[in-house]
């Protein structure tokens, strides 16, 4: 074989035009550095003006571009993925880690509180990848990557959050759960054309602010947990990548549990 034929080495993302919405968020921005250390070309997407911010604070500006978008307003996510697309070109990979919530208890949330927020996790999902996997299926296929969490699979356990504390909201496992089926649906309808789609569920990733003000709390979070510890950003950071690679190409609609083994008792 000629050697200048040779396949990349499988983790190998130099070069490659990667989509992550929601790349200001404590994740996202894990996510992105790691993609941006990977030599990706990486479009870093989420509401106003984070990612500009993110970017400036962490010096990324020469290897991450910025973007702003609210893709709860679907008319502007169509117009915002034609633009890029025109811009940068198809993406190879996409990472979609914005979510929406209401914090409030279930006796205290509202029949429209529970549409809203179905729309910002699933409709505007749905409306964002159905986008840009249309244009993958005219390209060279591509890479999706969902974001759901533990609580697409189980319920919380009460007792972990004390009053006055609210329990992880119905709507937000009602939207993850969600989450895992789209890519499975979107793995079949799409897997023919060269596009994978895989959701990852994250276990308890609290933020840092989180850490330093409910101690307690996290403490009981990682008492559930079988490593017997929350989860560091960066190590959400590493199965998008791999999600992303050519490390997993027979790899689609499936859902990677990176919670320390919270779902498996």
């Amino acid at each position: 074989m000629n050697p200048t034929l040779q396949p990349k080495p499988p983790f190998d993302l130099s070069g490659r035009n990667i989509w992550v919405f929601g790349g200001a968020g404590y994740l996202g921005r894990a996510v992105v550095r790691l993609l941006a250390e990977m030599q990706a070309r990486v479009l870093c997407v989420d509401l106003e003006q984070r990612a500009q911010q993110f970017l400036t604070e962490e010096n990324l500006n020469s290897a991450v571009t910025p973007a702003s978008l609210d893709v709860t307003e679907v008319s502007a996510t169509q117009t915002f993925v034609a633009e890029q697309i025109a811009a940068y070109g198809v993406p190879d990979g996409l990472a979609v880690l914005t979510y929406t919530s209401t914090a409030k208890r279930m006796d205290d949330l509202s029949a429209e509180d529970f549409d809203r927020v179905n729309h910002g996790n699933l409709t505007a999902t749905f409306a964002l990848c159905r986008a840009i996997g249309q244009h993958m299926v005219n390209h060279a296929g591509g890479s999706m990557v969902l974001f759901s969490s533990m609580y697409g699979s189980v319920s919380p356990d009460p007792s972990v959050y004390e009053a006055p504390m609210t329990p992880n909201p119905i709507e937000y496992g009602v939207g993850k759960a969600g989450i895992q089926q789209m890519a499975r649906y979107f793995a079949v309808h799409w897997g023919r054309q060269g596009v994978r789609c895989n959701s990852v569920s994250p276990g308890p990733f609290p933020n840092p602010a989180i850490q330093k003000d409910l101690p307690e709390f996290v403490e009981r979070l990682a008492s559930k947990v079988p490593l017997g510890r929350i989860g560091q950003a960066h190590e959400i950071a590493g199965s998008v990548a791999f999600l992303l690679s050519d490390a997993s190409s027979y790899i689609t609609g499936q859902n990677l549990a990176v919670d320390g083994g919270w779902t498996a008792w």
